[in-house]
């Protein structure tokens, strides 16, 4: 519930709290170790969430709502992005129908702000919403994160969902995503991984999902090459930087009302 450094975003918003491993781009998930971190420094909802597996912290899949922030957004008047459950994931399986209702409800009440809400279950994303038969709200923008082949479908899922934006979080990019279909997905992000166990990043994944973004008129937007540089080469990931086709890639969705 803060300002962050995230790229594309201006403040996070964390109404959930843990979450669960479902697939190769969690591995290295910075959530894990700041739960931790928080737990330590007694904030009560991120106390066991986490336990340790050999030399690194994972989630132990105990999810918490937190009725105590779901306020919060209304207390901000200055019109903001807002990554929702930057530290979970609303459409966890641990979340219930009727608080991720009240979320949407809060979102409903603060059309100044554009909530952008990733999940790696669109699935349930699109099952949820349809069946609740609730207002799609522009204000709104629904994502689904997908790091590699093996969860390129995805963006199948993520394409049934009723949304005025729809977009996809190539990040961490781990490995190539084929040949994909980004009709009507509107925002693509690409990002490599970063921090000591991170992977290394291929020009050629990136240029696979630039050139799928040309074609479908899709917004892209290059957050970082990560740990690994496009030289392949080890460095910080502020030495690394963010220039691919020798420019920095900012693009952004066409919204509702602009902020």
């Amino acid at each position: 519930m803060a300002e962050t450094q995230i790229e594309w975003t201006d403040a996070t918003w964390n109404p959930v709290a843990g979450c669960t491993i479902v697939s190769a781009g969690c591995t290295n998930c910075y959530a894990m170790e700041m739960a931790r971190r928080l737990a330590a420094m007694k904030i009560e909802k991120y106390v066991g969430l986490t336990r340790q597996s050999g030399r690194r912290v994972i989630w132990n899949g105990t999810v918490r709502e937190d009725r105590n922030a779901l306020q919060i957004p209304l207390s901000w008047k200055k019109p903001r992005k807002i990554f929702v459950n930057s530290m979970s994931d609303l459409f966890h399986e641990g979340v219930s129908e009727g608080f991720i209702s009240e979320v949407w409800e809060i979102m409903r009440q603060t059309p100044r702000h554009h909530y952008q809400i990733l999940t790696k279950r669109p699935e349930r994303m699109a099952g949820f919403l349809k069946s609740r038969d609730l207002e799609v709200l522009p204000n709104v923008w629904l994502g689904a994160s997908v790091e590699n082949a093996d969860v390129a479908n995805r963006i199948e899922a993520l394409r049934d969902v009723p949304a005025a934006i729809r977009f996809i979080s190539f990040e961490p990019l781990i490995g190539s995503v084929g040949t994909v279909d980004l009709r009507d997905i509107h925002w693509a992000i690409v990002g490599g991984e970063s921090g000591r166990s991170a992977r290394p990043i291929r020009e050629l994944w990136i240029d696979e999902i630039y050139e799928q973004c040309q074609m479908t008129d899709t917004a892209f937007f290059f957050k970082q090459w990560g740990t690994w540089g496009k030289d392949n080469k080890r460095r910080s990931k502020k030495a690394n930087g963010r220039i691919y086709r020798d420019r920095v890639w900012d693009e952004m969705p066409l919204a509702s009302n602009s902020i």
